[in-house]
């Protein structure tokens, strides 16, 4: 292999969130390293996954059906859904089991810098779910980040005139940090000491 196409190797893995070029070089190598058949399976189950999983149509999180899991739970709290801005953070309020509604993920968070408005996440999908009557409390779990904030206040700024709690996750996470990089107990604490907006 050139090392040109050893380069195209490490850019793709470059792509990866969180994925330095030292890291991205690092498992250029270990997949070259690789027996054939460990490698195909790798490969299959990305593949796999990629073509299996999507989003659901009620909260947007992935799942292999048209509705997750948690959205056609019968044993999940209906009368609270938790505003996240991606799917992930689905996955880490889950592993810290002190929640037990359900989901609402808006694809992101308001950003004017990047050219991110209200118009372009999942706003009105969660007015028309509160609308629907079902809902008693909308629990905001933006990051503590100036976009989260921002789009925090928004939500409540549109919901404020509904007959609902509105509320956000506290204590627990740094400013300028993100779900995603929270441990469990950090995050757990933070859901049960949520203060109302």
């Amino acid at each position: 292999m050139s090392e040109n196409q050893f380069q195209k190797l490490v850019s793709s893995f470059s792509l990866l969130p969180g994925i330095g070029k030292k890291s991205a070089t690092r498992i250029g190598f270990h997949v070259l390293r690789m027996d054939p058949a460990s490698f195909q399976s790798w490969i299959n189950g990305i593949k796999e996954a990629r073509e299996r999983l999507h989003f659901c149509q009620i909260c947007g999180g992935l799942t292999e059906e048209t509705i997750c899991n948690i959205c056609e739970s019968s044993k999940r709290d209906a009368s609270i859904v938790c505003v996240v801005e991606q799917p992930e953070d689905i996955f880490f309020i889950e592993n810290t089991k002190e929640y037990f509604g359900k989901y609402h993920v808006l694809n992101g968070s308001i950003s004017p810098l990047d050219g991110i408005g209200p118009d372009q996440l999942r706003i009105n999908e969660l007015i028309h779910r509160v609308d629907e009557g079902e809902i008693l409390e909308v629990l905001v779990a933006t990051n503590p980040t100036l976009e989260g904030d921002a789009t925090a206040s928004y939500l409540s700024n549109l919901l404020k005139n509904r007959d609902i709690r509105i509320s956000r996750i506290a204590h627990g996470i740094t400013i300028g940090g993100t779900i995603e990089y929270s441990d469990q107990y950090t995050l757990g604490k933070a859901i049960k000491s949520r203060l109302t907006l």
